[in-house]
């Protein structure tokens, strides 16, 4: 079982102001299960990560968003943080990189803040999510039916709510990426 992830690639997308503990716990996790993890992002060589509001670490990045190609990755992570998927939806090259996988039906796993990349890339309509509270407008106005759940799956995407719901969110990520894509695009 602890290897179920042997064979698969996935990107983690994150840039500076990334939720530190959204990130480094699902990427060890995946490690843990067999799975090839690189941490993609606008920046080059390191990002900031914050401990809620306050700076955390400096996280390496593996490969730089002009670099990187969808098509290479079986699935993908998008911690939050306020900041992080803030500065990431404004990009036109995050967003394609995000959209690749909503369009190729690759599972997908988001916690807190990490929806707002998704509604940019044309990811949540009709779909079952959580998030951190503060997104709930955003998503149902973007077409999702938002619920105040640790974590929610639909049919590939993952949802979770805040760091406190991590060993939800991880056990279902690791769950979806075994499944690898998804055949269609809603339950």
């Amino acid at each position: 079982m602890a290897r179920q992830l042997q064979g698969r690639k996935v990107a983690v997308l994150a840039t500076d102001g990334v939720e530190q503990v959204e990130l480094l716990e699902p990427a060890k996790a995946l490690k843990q299960n067999g799975a090839l993890v690189e941490i993609i992002s606008n920046k080059a060589k390191e990002i900031q990560g914050y401990n809620h509001l306050e700076k955390g670490n400096k996280i390496r990045v593996d490969r730089i968003l002009d670099e990187a190609k969808p098509d290479e990755y079986d699935a993908l992570v998008l911690p939050g943080g306020v900041i992080n998927p803030d500065m990431l939806r404004l990009d036109p090259k995050a967003i394609d990189f995000v959209r690749h996988f909503v369009q190729s039906r690759k599972p997908v796993a988001a916690i807190c803040h990490g929806p707002w990349t998704l509604i940019n890339a044309g990811g949540v309509k009709g779909k079952k999510m959580t998030s951190w509270p503060s997104l709930r407008t955003d998503l149902s106005n973007a077409g999702a039916h938002w619920l105040d759940e640790p974590v929610v799956t639909d049919n590939g995407l993952v949802t979770s709510r805040k760091p406190d719901d991590i060993p939800a969110f991880v056990h279902k990520m690791i769950e979806e990426f075994a499944e690898g894509r998804h055949s269609s695009t809603s339950n």
